[in-house]
């Protein structure tokens, strides 16, 4: 169990580190990898991470840090990475000890330089809450806790240091053959080779740069350039101002030259790329970037070289090809940036992008490219967390934070993300309080999200107030405000007030590909099982799903199917139910949706016990109730679903007596959740 990301290549070295940092996690509850920018602590601590994998019950799970700049989301992050979804009112933290407290897991928590305080206060309360926990942190100073080891980083041994092959030599040995096929150290090239090791003091990042730039420059001819520029590039500015010399000068040299040894437009799409955070892709760096000086054609090739010299890093995934720079390159650019004096204008034009990122997604959600833009809103968190925050930080802005976490509410409510959504919509709606269309946008959207927390009373201030803001708009206003209604109904239990709000509104306005229309389908039909009337609930969710069929919707068609999975049980269709509660997790699992992948393994539980398999549906419940734990509150507390569940488990329990339910469901909760998932899409009854 974990999520370590796979190691980018052969770590070089480090053995003696390795071994010590190993040692370390079990004589302290918290090891702190310390060093200067560039010396290969994220590295070293993925090496050590996937290493300890096999000592950790619960796993070892890998929390990046470096796109995070609201101390108050830390909580998230962690929650995020776990995975913890938890859908209840309760602060995040206290989620997480709850939810750690029984746990025997390591944590890796990735740069926290930016983030020491938050970081030291949230874990503090976190080991003081789940004694079998282990965190491991990196950062560019110590963290100062109780009970903490700091291990301080040392740049690579260089060429005189031991008596045998240096590591810092072997490091650039390695990468410049991978730079420049055919390379190797030979007797001609082996002294400049050594001169370059020296002169970068063994420092990680300065060698890997160093190496790249031997597709240009014969290693003498590096090393002569090095040479000359080395005292006028080492005061050049303060990357790393935190840390001790040597090594910061040789890091401030090293990046000074690459720096150096790129063309004009190079240099400046450096300093401009500075303004993202985490990933971001091809198509973003244009727009932000690009103007008479850059055009999107060069930004294509440039992209493309500053991966070769080691600037920045093709990092290929789900949403698509994208980019990272090393926070340490990001700062150098960022200081650039900041004497030309663009940084406010391009860090606007990046929240411009991300605004229109985000109207772009709300118009295609309901359609056929949900999935990929499920993967590409969460490749850009980090960015669009970038984005809120300038907007929220600027005077005057207040009305873009509004619209960009309004449009975001796809990103809160439909990819799990409720609580960061909550936090902001929050935020934006106490900067802004102007009435206007969107303000009713975000209102909507914090009704959406209270209702994935679970928050009655919460859902019932924000329906009433975005019914009032929505007054005297349109009708897409006015159907949001039908839905947060639907919704607080639907969570309060009133199937009554449910179908007339739904009725009115299909009446008045049809059966649309709209969240307004297709919740108006999905809560009416949930409402008639609710009220004993499942038969009549089945046409309604045939007409859900000819709308959604229509426009390759997927997200509502799942909800609709799982939704018919419960009438189907309550008519005694218990294959018909499987084959719903089936078509519904494959969408679910696909769109990680700990909720509603929980639903349909209780659908189909309920249907495996009903057609005899009790020993199965104890299983699937067990699998169920790992999701339920990640939740903190199962069925998110709607009393039709919370029933059916209590029945179902009666049932199986006196189908198979405690000792046996006792087993098969230990069992299920036991087994690794996508196992269990892919044996409930395969299982009997297939």
């Amino acid at each position: 169990m974990g999520n370590v990301p796979a190691e980018p290549d052969r770590i070089v070295g480090r053995r003696t580190e390795t071994g010590r940092l190993e040692r370390q996690i079990g004589r302290y509850r918290v090891v702190t990898l310390t060093g200067p920018g560039g010396v290969g602590k994220t590295r070293l601590a993925l090496h050590a991470a996937r290493r300890l994998r096999p000592l950790f019950r619960d796993g070892v799970w890998w929390v990046e840090l470096s796109g995070l700049r609201d101390p108050a989301l830390l909580p998230n992050a962690i929650a995020e990475a776990l995975p913890l979804a938890d859908n209840s009112p309760r602060p995040m933290a206290e989620v997480l000890a709850d939810y750690l407290s029984s746990r025997q897991l390591l944590l890796v928590l990735d740069t926290c330089e930016h983030l020491a305080d938050a970081c030291s206060a949230t874990l503090d309360m976190l080991l003081r809450a789940a004694p079998g926990i282990r965190i491991m942190t990196t950062s560019r100073r110590a963290l100062e806790m109780m009970d903490e080891d700091a291990i301080r980083l040392e740049p690579l041994p260089v060429p005189g240091d031991t008596d045998g092959p240096s590591d810092a030599m072997l490091l650039l040995a390695e990468r410049a053959a991978q730079a420049v096929p055919g390379f190797a150290v030979t007797d001609a090239n082996r002294a400049d080779l050594v001169r370059l090791c020296r002169r970068l003091e063994g420092l990680p990042l300065a060698i890997e740069l160093a190496a790249a730039r031997l597709r240009d420059f014969t290693p003498a001819k590096l090393a002569e350039r090095l040479d000359d520029r080395f005292a006028v590039l080492g005061d050049n500015g303060g990357i790393v101002p935190d840390a001790d010399p040597p090594w910061h000068q040789a890091l401030r040299t090293a990046i000074g030259w690459s720096h150096e040894l790129c063309t004009p437009p190079e240099r400046l799409l450096w300093a401009r790329l500075s303004v993202f955070a985490g990933t971001f892709d091809a198509e973003s760096a244009k727009h932000v970037c690009s103007d008479e000086h850059l055009t999107p054609r060069q930004i294509d090739r440039l992209l493309t070289r500053m991966v070769g010299n080691s600037l920045i890093t093709w990092v290929p995934n789900g949403a698509g090809e994208r980019y990272r720079m090393l926070d340490t390159i990001r700062e150098y650019g960022e200081g650039w940036l900041r004497d030309l004096g663009d940084e406010p204008a391009y860090r606007r034009r990046h929240r411009d992008r991300y605004l229109a990122l985000a109207a772009e997604g709300d118009a295609a959600w309901l359609g056929a490219d949900q999935f990929a833009w499920y993967d590409r809103m969460h490749a850009e968190l980090d960015n669009l967390r970038v984005a809120l925050e300038f907007s929220l930080s600027e005077p005057g802005d207040g009305a873009a934070a509004l619209r960009l976490s309004g449009d975001l509410w796809f990103l809160w409510y439909a990819c799990g993300l409720a609580r960061e959504g909550r936090h902001y919509l929050d935020r934006a709606l106490a900067a802004f309080p102007t009435p206007g269309r969107d303000r009713a946008k975000a209102l909507y959207a914090a009704g959406t999200v209270l209702t994935e927390l679970g928050d009655v009373a919460g859902l019932q201030d924000r329906s009433a107030q975005c019914t009032e803001a929505s007054a005297g708009f349109g009708v897409l206003e006015t159907g949001h405000a039908v839905t947060v209604a639907m919704l607080a109904a639907a969570l309060r239990g009133d199937p009554a007030a449910v179908l007339e709000l739904a009725e009115d509104h299909l009446a008045a306005h049809g059966e649309e590909c709209t969240v307004p229309g297709l919740t108006s389908l999905g809560v009416g039909g949930h409402a008639r099982i609710a009220a004993g009337r499942a038969e009549e609930a089945l046409p309604v969710l045939d007409r859900l799903r000819a709308v959604c069929d229509k426009h390759g919707e997927r997200w509502m068609r799942a909800w609709g199917d799982s939704i018919r999975a419960q009438a189907e049980l309550a008519l005694g269709r218990f294959p018909d139910a499987r084959r719903s509660a089936r078509a519904a997790l494959e969408v679910k699992q696909r769109m990680h949706d700990s909720f509603g992948i929980g639903m349909c393994m209780e659908a189909l539980a309920q249907a495996a016990v009903s057609s005899g398999d009790a020993g199965h549906a104890a299983y699937l419940l067990g699998v169920a109730q790992q999701l339920w734990d990640t939740l903190g509150r199962p069925q998110i507390g709607i009393p039709t679903w919370v029933a059916a569940h209590e029945e179902c488990e009666r049932q199986v329990r006196g189908a198979l007596g405690e000792r046996e339910y006792a087993t098969a469901f230990a069992a299920g909760r036991a087994a690794d959740p996508d196992a269990g998932i892919a044996l409930a899409l395969s299982g009997p009854g297939r």
